[in-house]
């Protein structure tokens, strides 16, 4: 297991801060001379810390500017239900994220269309043709003053 000093941390928070940092620059701002920060930067990729990099998009921009968190609750609470419920959840283009978890409701998934008449119609045309949803609740995104997600 790679070691996570102070300065590997730094490395992380600066890869995450724009993973399209020069390595003179990262090798700067960690500290570090450029063939030792990219060894580590190397060992925290051959590790699995760093799983990749992404690209920041602006939805507005692409037309998928209106986002909602959408909680699923399921009728039937097997495995079986979960596993259909995610083969169909993840051949839909409009969610982004699909998270299994505890509380209320079983799933809490990350929905991106262009606007709230496209949201109706996945909410009418996806959702709610699953049988194994048994509850929806909308949480429309209306501003996101802190937004880490790439």
């Amino acid at each position: 297991m790679t070691k996570m000093d102070r300065i590997n941390q730094r490395i992380l928070r600066e890869l995450t801060r724009d993973g399209r940092i020069s390595n003179i620059e990262l090798a700067e701002r960690a500290g570090l001379s450029p063939s030792a920060c990219l060894r580590r930067v190397q060992e925290l990729e051959r590790t699995g810390i760093i799983k990749g990099y992404r690209a920041v998009l602006d939805r507005a921009a692409l037309g998928t500017g209106f986002t909602a968190y959408v909680a699923v609750g399921l009728s039937d609470h097997t495995k079986a239900a979960q596993e259909a419920f995610e083969r169909s959840i993840a051949l839909a283009p409009e969610v982004l994220e699909c998270h299994n978890v505890t509380g209320a409701v079983e799933y809490l998934l990350r929905v991106e269309v262009a606007d709230l008449a496209a949201y109706k119609v996945f909410h009418t045309d996806v959702l709610g043709t699953l049988a194994q949803v048994s509850a929806i609740t909308t949480y429309v995104v209306m501003g996101s003053p802190k937004d880490a997600r790439a």
